[in-house]
């Protein structure tokens, strides 16, 4: 799943507790609702990433420039959302090598 996919649906949940808020009558606690889980969300993406993450991304490092490029600029500590970034360039540089 890309970003902008994620993204979008987080604002299309936000849009929809909004709406049964105003519904509810409710708004202050919707919008308290909601400010809490785009920072749990937030605070997930940004967590690092176990030690079995670690094994992975070496085992994908010295194959393409562009994963290897990505995974230097996140070393040494690699969040969730780094590590969603260099699994999607390894995937990408991975089937653009096949179809060669």
């Amino acid at each position: 799943m890309s970003l902008t996919l994620l993204l979008g649906i987080g604002v299309f949940i936000t849009v929809v507790f909004h709406f049964i808020g105003v519904y509810a009558d409710a708004k202050r606690i919707v919008w308290i609702a909601i400010l809490l889980l785009w920072a749990a969300a937030i605070s997930f993406a940004t967590n690092e990433v176990k030690p079995k993450a670690y094994d992975e991304i070496k085992a994908m490092q010295g194959k393409f420039a562009e994963t290897d490029k990505l995974i230097n600029e996140a070393m040494p500590s690699i969040s969730l959302y780094e590590l969603v970034k260099i699994k999607n360039s390894y995937l990408k540089n991975k089937q653009a090598h096949k179809e060669q």
